[in-house]
C-alpha cells in the first residue's frame, strides 16, 4: 500500500512539473508570435509611410499627396507622419472611407478624394477649419454629416454622382465662403433650405436629380 502511494505521489508530481512547463513554453511561444507580429506591423508600416512619402510632391508652394489608379482601399494610420499636407488628392484608389484622424491634419486646404467607393463622411471633418475644397464626387456617399458646417473655410464643395444623397444638413448655410456646390446626379427632390440660405452661392449644379418644383426663395 504504501509503495503504491509512494508512486502515485510522485507521478502527479512529475505531471504537475511538466503541465507547468508545457505552460511556461506555451507563453513563451506566444510572446514570441506576439513580438513577430509587433514587428511585422511596424515594418508594413514603415513600408507604407514610405511609399506614401514616394506620392508627396511640391506644387505652388503646397505639399500635396497625390495618388492616381493606385489601390489603397484603406489609409494606414502613418499617414499621420505627413500632417503638413495642404491637400490630398486621391483619384481612383478603391478607397471606402476617409479615416477619422482626418481632423489631425489642420493645414488641409484641398481634400479632393474623387471617383472612390467612400460611403460616409466622418464628423471629423468638421476640424478641419482651413479646409476650402472638399471634391467628393463619384463615390457612394448617402448623407453629409453637420458637422461640415464647421469647415469656415469653405468655398467649393461638389458631391455630384454619388446618386443617394437626398438633403442637405441646415447647418451648411453657416458657410459664408462657399459659392460653389456640385450635387447633380443624387436624389433631391428639392432645393435645400440650407443652399437657399447661403449668402455667398454663386454656382449651383443640381442636374440630373428629381426635382419637381423651384421654391420661390430661389429668385433671391
Amino acid at each position: 500500500m504504501t509503495e503504491t502511494a509512494v508512486c502515485v505521489g510522485t507521478f502527479t508530481a512529475v505531471k504537475t512539473l511538466w503541465e507547468v512547463r508545457i505552460h511556461k513554453i506555451n507563453e513563451e511561444l506566444q510572446k514570441e508570435k506576439e513580438f513577430r507580429q509587433r514587428l511585422l506591423l511596424v515594418w508594413e508600416e514603415r513600408a507604407a509611410l514610405a511609399k506614401l512619402k514616394e506620392k508627396v510632391i511640391n506644387k505652388d508652394g503646397r505639399a500635396i499627396l497625390r495618388i492616381e489608379e493606385e489601390e489603397w482601399k484603406t489609409l494606414p494610420s502613418c499617414l499621420l507622419k505627413l500632417v503638413h499636407l495642404q491637400e490630398w488628392q486621391l483619384h481612383r484608389t478603391s478607397l471606402q472611407k476617409i479615416p477619422q484622424f482626418i481632423g489631425r491634419f489642420h493645414n488641409l486646404v484641398v481634400l479632393d478624394l474623387s471617383r472612390n467607393s467612400i460611403e460616409s463622411i466622418p464628423k471629423e471633418i468638421g476640424q478641419l477649419t482651413n479646409l476650402q475644397e472638399l471634391l467628393l464626387s463619384y463615390n457612394r456617399i448617402k448623407s453629409v454629416p453637420k458637422e461640415i458646417s464647421n469647415c469656415v473655410s469653405l468655398e467649393r464643395l461638389e458631391l455630384a454622382v454619388n446618386r443617394s444623397i437626398c438633403d442637405l444638413p441646415p447647418q451648411l448655410s453657416d458657410l459664408k465662403k462657399l459659392s460653389h456646390v456640385d450635387l447633380c446626379m443624387n436624389q433631391f427632390t428639392t432645393i435645400p433650405s440650407a443652399l437657399l440660405n447661403m449668402p455667398n452661392l454663386e454656382w449651383l449644379d443640381m442636374g440630373g436629380n428629381k426635382l419637381q418644383e423651384l421654391p420661390d426663395a430661389i429668385d433671391r
